[in-house]
């Protein structure tokens, strides 16, 4: 008696259906390092957004560094900055040019974008200072900074030079940008505030958002 041939994988002989194994999602490494080389300053920036929060800093400028050392620690992220600029005309360059090529480095790290959260902001306190940070990863640049610091220096650095960083960033990184120093007596801790705050805010801007998925955070399509 010849009985009709069946595939053994069919479900009318007891056997469940072929199910493929889903992929995992490729790994997304969002990092970069960018060097930029002007007649003025030759900068290196090496970007982590994923990190941990470490640190490395060559840059000609103590006080930038210890602002620094706050993006790095309160964004989570791993930053190393280096900096030959001329310094012995004074900080303006090597601040500026610094900013300019974290955007650069912020840019290309964060990639096309999909996922992230795109807007962050935050309040951060230091005694008698208070400061909040608002950014947009937008594609458009835009800084307004209304701080009025009570020093004009704090040791050698100019406090001028913090709204310098800030538009040479915005520039690059193509960021809506919003500071505000709302209070505050000391200028160390005037300055510190805006700094942890920016890390802060950058760090939810920069979050993958898992609701999200892969979509874009926007209803233009494009950012």
């Amino acid at each position: 008696m010849n009985l009709p041939f069946r595939s053994l994988a069919e479900p009318s002989l007891g056997f469940p259906p072929t199910v493929e194994t889903p992929r995992a999602p490729a790994v997304r490494v969002r990092e970069a390092e960018i060097c930029r080389d002007t007649l003025e300053t030759k900068v290196r920036v090496r970007i982590d957004l994923d990190g941990s929060g470490r640190s490395n800093f060559r840059t000609g400028v103590p006080f930038l560094e210890h602002m620094l050392d706050q993006i790095a620690r309160h964004g989570l992220m791993d930053l190393e900055v280096e900096c030959d600029g001329d310094v012995h005309i004074d900080d303006h360059h090597s601040v500026e040019d610094i900013g300019i090529t974290l955007g650069m480095a912020l840019a290309q790290a964060v990639g096309d974008k999909r996922g992230i959260r795109r807007y962050g902001h935050a309040y951060v306190p230091l005694d008698e200072a208070l400061s909040r940070v608002v950014i947009d990863l937008s594609g458009r640049p835009g800084l307004v900074f209304d701080c009025n610091f009570t020093r004009a220096t704090i040791g050698t650095f100019e406090t001028q030079l913090v709204q310098e960083f800030f538009q040479g960033f915005v520039n690059h990184a193509k960021a809506t940008l919003h500071i505000d120093s709302l209070r505050g007596v000391n200028a160390h801790h005037q300055v510190e505030t805006v700094f942890k705050a920016f890390g802060r805010a950058l760090r939810m801007a920069c979050e993958l958002d898992a609701r999200m998925g892969d979509a874009l955070p926007s209803t233009k399509g494009a950012l």
